[in-house]
């Protein structure tokens, strides 16, 4: 549940699931006493005469994705998904239009194989439909079921409400910030390597 403002409301699971994560070590104060400090204080003592100051912004933002992975996804296991389901769901939900599978795998920098996989999950709930392409029957156009866009109008609000709260150790100015900070980077990887996939 999310309170009007669309802030987790009091008590919710969002808020709960948040102060766990930030309890858990994602958060914290200025200081910088988590586990990259950590490491990067041992990997000085060894090699003193190294600048690893990229290790303290390239560490946090892998060991965020990896606390973000465990953590940000209770809504959606609460509904039966994993994140990368919502992902294609989401893709077809927000596009509003059909998606082939190859497309799917663009939108969500996901594999070919990894799509199919999880098309075929997906259509045996009854929340992703086919139809066959008229002149090419290797091709398959993938849309949402109303139960599809439901459930993806439904989990929406919540899943947001989640990250919000696990955002809320940061100010509103300088979750902005990190914001940019973020899309300059991304741009800058976009830009060198083409489309990420994993």
């Amino acid at each position: 549940m999310t309170a009007t403002n669309g802030r987790p409301a009091a008590g919710s699971d969002a808020d709960r699931g948040a102060e766990d994560f930030v309890s858990n070590g994602a958060g914290g104060a200025a200081a910088r006493d988590d586990t990259v400090a950590a490491v990067v204080g041992q990997w000085r003592s060894v090699h003193p005469a190294l600048d690893t100051g990229p290790m303290e912004v390239i560490g946090r933002i892998n060991r965020c994705a990896a606390l973000l992975q465990q953590a940000e996804d209770a809504p959606l296991r609460r509904a039966g998904l994993s994140r990368p389901e919502f992902d294609l769901l989401g893709a077809l939900r927000r596009t509003g239009h059909e998606l082939t599978p190859s497309e799917l795998a663009k939108e969500t920098f996901s594999s070919g194989a990894a799509v199919t996989k999880r098309l075929k999950q997906l259509t045996e709930r009854g929340l992703v439909e086919r139809r066959g392409d008229a002149r090419d029957r290797r091709v398959a156009h993938l849309r949402l079921t109303d139960a599809g866009r439901d459930l993806v109008d439904g989990i929406l609000p919540e899943q947001l409400a989640y990250e919000s709260a696990v955002l809320s150790v940061v100010a509103p100015e300088g979750q902005g910030e990190l914001a940019g900070l973020l899309a300059q980077l991304l741009g800058r990887l976009e830009g060198r390597t083409g489309a990420l996939r994993v």
